[in-house]
């Protein structure tokens, strides 16, 4: 694991961003009795998700949580200096989705990147945005950087899985990050093991397993391969086993190395995996089930969006006053990340429904 610290720079605001579409497991239809549905969505957590209609994107909710957050803040469009956009489900192959975005928020020319990281993504994201706004030389006015977090991950999945249609929901998010000598340091905890990434596993696509043909058109069978190549694999037990293997001693070690411990942290804003896990993990790592708000019951699984959407949805009164945080992303890869850091009053957290 890599131990990273970081000064000078202030969390000003979160708002989170989900369609207003939802959907029920019933809805489904993918199950044949009541009895084996509740059972999973009992194992689950999720009762209902907000599933983005075709034609939306992650950048469509990043855009408008994005708007929000600016207007709550106060923010001129001309004040930003970076923004990071994290996601998995990019408009386009080329360009980068952060670009347009630049443009779509009416932003000044500003440094603008996509970040391809799923779970782990929104506390790598984080880091990325202050690092990058404490290296600018920026005179006369105060640095400011906007990270954007989200996937419409439903865009990826097989109609019928079982495994994976239950659990995932869409989101999109907006963090406002400003530069501030006064702001507490924050604590990072940063690492990935490559050899699981085939437990989260969108095959078809890249370059590896491209959809498009090379020369001649693909034949029946290639298509229907490619069809399902391109949705998304999950391998349940394992990412249970890596959780639990991984996150506890991720937890642990960012807590040594703040010089903090459970007691002092305020919340503990766990990537939303599963609720079965997250009671496992809570359990392992030693965590107050009061200090570990859990928000997928009516959002499900929304990757790099989870962490600001239960701020979002579980703390919209509790930014009042400073908090202290503990942030922690756990998923594909396998990649794992935590922040540990200390909160200032911010306009409300709020989720916003976008149709």
């Amino acid at each position: 694991m890599t131990i990273a610290f970081l000064s000078g720079v202030a969390l000003r605001g979160v708002h989170a961003c989900v369609p207003a579409d939802f959907r029920t497991l019933r809805e489904e239809g993918i199950f044949e009795n009541d009895y084996e549905r509740e059972r999973l969505e009992k194992s689950i957590g999720v009762l209902s998700r907000h599933v983005a209609p075709q034609g939306m994107c992650t950048s469509d909710l990043c855009q408008h949580a994005a708007e929000h957050l600016l207007l709550d803040l106060g923010w001129s469009r001309d004040s930003v200096d970076v923004l990071v956009l994290v996601t998995q489900s990019s408009d386009f192959v080329i360009p980068s989705t952060a670009c347009a975005l630049q443009h779509r928020l009416g932003l000044s020319s500003c440094l603008s990147f996509d970040i391809n990281l799923g779970c782990s993504g929104y506390a790598y994201g984080l880091w990325t945005a202050a690092s990058l706004l404490k290296t600018l030389s920026i005179k006369g006015r105060t640095g400011r950087a906007l990270l954007l977090a989200g996937d419409v991950s439903t865009s990826k999945l097989m109609n019928g899985d079982r495994a994976t249609v239950p659990l995932f929901g869409d989101a999109g998010s907006a963090s406002a990050l400003e530069i501030d000598d006064t702001a507490s340091t924050w604590t990072g905890v940063f690492g990935t093991d490559g050899g699981g990434e085939r437990h989260i596993l969108v095959e078809a696509g890249g370059l590896r397993k491209p959809l498009l043909p090379p020369k001649e058109p693909h034949d029946e069978s290639t298509q229907r391969d490619l069809f399902r190549s391109s949705r998304l694999h999950l391998n349940g037990v394992e990412v249970f086993n890596f959780t639990l293997r991984s996150v506890p001693a991720l937890i642990h070690e960012l807590l040594q190395a703040a010089q903090t411990s459970v007691e002092k942290v305020d919340y503990f804003l766990l990537h939303q995996a599963n609720l079965m896990m997250l009671k496992h993990l809570i359990k392992k790592a030693g965590l107050p089930e009061t200090k570990a708000p859990i928000s997928m019951e009516t959002y499900g699984n929304t990757s790099s969006a989870s962490i600001p959407l239960t701020i979002a949805d579980k703390l919209s009164d509790s930014l009042k006053q400073e908090k202290e945080l503990v942030m922690v992303g756990f998923g594909v890869g396998w990649s794992w990340s935590a922040i540990n850091l200390r909160t200032q009053e911010m306009p409300t957290p709020r989720v916003i429904e976008f149709k």
